[in-house]
């Protein structure tokens, strides 16, 4: 153990004089490359990272264009709906007002019909009754002819009696 312990204290000490002069003698050229590495791995960093931000802002410009241009889909979409409801609504009102029109007709044909009909009705009716009362004055017509035929015949049958019996008187 303490041999490794002393070589291993060698070694520390052999490094720590050596570092002096192994840095003096490294060329200058390797400072500025290794210089210039690490600023060009400090920008690449950075550009790499405004790439990325870049990019994830474009993705986020086109998520929000596309959801815009599906809220506007969706949004024409609603209005022709909206419209086509509209126009449905709309034919069957006029449907309905179709409907009424012919109902209101054939309830006019219809009353005018019945009209017709009961006026029809009424004129036999009044036909009927002027008829039956024709046919009761020609029956007092022809009672009273009769009558008036009797009483004649009688007046004629007195008259032929009494023109008798003057004649037989007068003779």
């Amino acid at each position: 153990m303490k041999r490794t312990l002393l070589s291993a204290l060698t070694v520390l000490v052999a490094s720590t004089a050596i570092a002096p002069i192994a840095s003096a003698a490294e060329p200058a050229s390797f400072n500025i490359q290794s210089a210039r590495l690490e600023e060009l791995d400090s920008r690449s960093k950075n550009t790499v990272h405004k790439l990325r931000l870049e990019h994830l802002n474009n993705q986020s410009k086109a998520i929000e264009d596309i959801q815009a241009a599906r809220l506007d889909a969706l949004d024409a979409r609603t209005k022709a709906v909206d419209n086509i409801q509209e126009a449905r609504l709309d034919a069957l009102d006029a449907r309905t007002k179709a409907v009424d029109n012919i109902q209101e007709t054939r309830l006019e044909v219809l009353d005018a019909r019945t009209k017709n009909s009961v006026h029809k009705l009424r004129l036999e009716h009044l036909n009927n009754q002027s008829k039956a009362v024709e046919d009761i004055q020609a029956a007092r017509l022809e009672a009273l002819d009769a009558r008036t035929k009797a009483v004649d015949n009688i007046q004629e049958a007195r008259l032929d009696a009494l023109d008798t019996r003057t004649k037989s008187v007068a003779q």
